[in-house]
């Protein structure tokens, strides 16, 4: 049996839920395995109705526990036991942040193989041939699970897509809930405080929102792109030529010699859109892009195209962004 882990965050199914519950009924209809989801213990009940597409059969959710939500050691121990209980052979997790953490403990609980940040699998009838990077991103591993013991697995949230197959039968899910004993239970770490992530210093890679400035910017347009980035409190970019100029540090840069991003808004101003960067931003969900020339590379990859003259556009931009938030990020 298939059981993918769901985080459920905010009372909602995220887009690496969707993506990883997408994985999950590729992979039991090739194994011919039966699955399930199961939410993250301490999450909230989520409406079932966006699990539908993806053909989930039944959705097990745990009880309210209080401070198991705030403990991933106890999350580990109880999704271990859930796996045990319903014989789960393959255990399927989204590798963000709790997925990252709930793997191992899982793996360690049910002395299970682990295989972590999967990009890519093919599944035949003596299991699943799984494929990850590494060195960076210059090769690819590959490695066998020949179905002979459990497996954690999760997959990276770019590797994951959240397109509905024809194959998948939508069905509204069994939401069924699920009452753990946990008297015996002793939480050896427990979250305090959850910070959220600055934009202004996040790693790039992580970023939700980048705008990012190109070879079309001189240094007061780039000081202009700089400030949007503090006011509307996102993270900023830069492109080869810009940081070849010293203009921000390596961390900054986006591309295939920089850094890959796979935000939900791209905002391209003055790039032109070489193949090098174009690569580094594929991933992105939205790509709006701005540019002197019509005839940019950077338009035929983007959602949304403004042939504008920066120099005209920053400052109206600017004084609208000062109005709607006062001058302060």
């Amino acid at each position: 049996m298939l059981l993918v882990i769901l985080e459920c965050a905010g009372d909602e199914v995220s887009d690496s839920d969707k993506g990883i519950l997408s994985a999950a009924n590729r992979i039991g209809a090739l194994l011919e395995m039966e699955w399930r989801a199961a939410v993250i213990p301490g999450a909230n009940p989520p409406d079932p109705l966006p699990f539908a597409p993806y053909g989930v059969p039944e959705v097990i959710i745990a009880a309210n526990i209080s401070g198991v939500g705030d403990s991933p050691d106890l999350q580990g121990k109880l999704l271990a036991r859930l796996a045990r209980e319903q014989n789960a052979s393959l255990i399927l997790l989204p590798h963000t942040d709790a997925g990252a953490i709930l793997a191992p403990l899982l793996a360690a609980e049910l002395e299970a193989a682990l295989f972590t940040e999967a990009i890519a699998f093919r599944c035949d009838d003596q299991g699943i041939q799984l494929q990850r990077r590494a060195l960076g991103v210059q090769i690819a591993r590959n490695r066998n699970w020949d179905r002979s013991r459990p497996l954690v697995l999760t997959m990276t949230t770019s590797s994951l897509s959240q397109v509905v197959l024809p194959s998948m039968k939508s069905s509204l899910p069994l939401l069924t809930t699920w009452q753990p004993d946990v008297s015996a239970l002793t939480p050896m770490t427990t979250i305090i405080q959850r910070i959220p992530p600055d934009p202004q210093t996040v790693d790039v890679s992580e970023a939700e929102v980048i705008v990012s400035a190109g070879k079309g910017c001189d240094p007061h347009t780039f000081n202009q792109v700089k400030e949007l980035a503090r006011l509307l409190n996102i993270s900023l970019g830069v492109t080869r030529p810009v940081y070849d100029l010293g203009w921000t540090g390596f961390e900054r840069m986006i591309g295939q010699t920089g850094r890959a991003v796979a935000p939900r808004l791209y905002l391209a101003l003055g790039i032109s859109g070489s193949m090098h960067h174009l690569g580094g931003i594929k991933d992105s969900r939205r790509i709006v892009a701005v540019n002197r020339d019509s005839k940019a590379p950077i338009f035929a990859n983007a959602d949304e195209g403004f042939v504008a003259d920066l120099k005209e556009l920053l400052p109206r931009l600017l004084e609208q962004v000062r109005q709607a938030t006062g001058g302060a990020a």
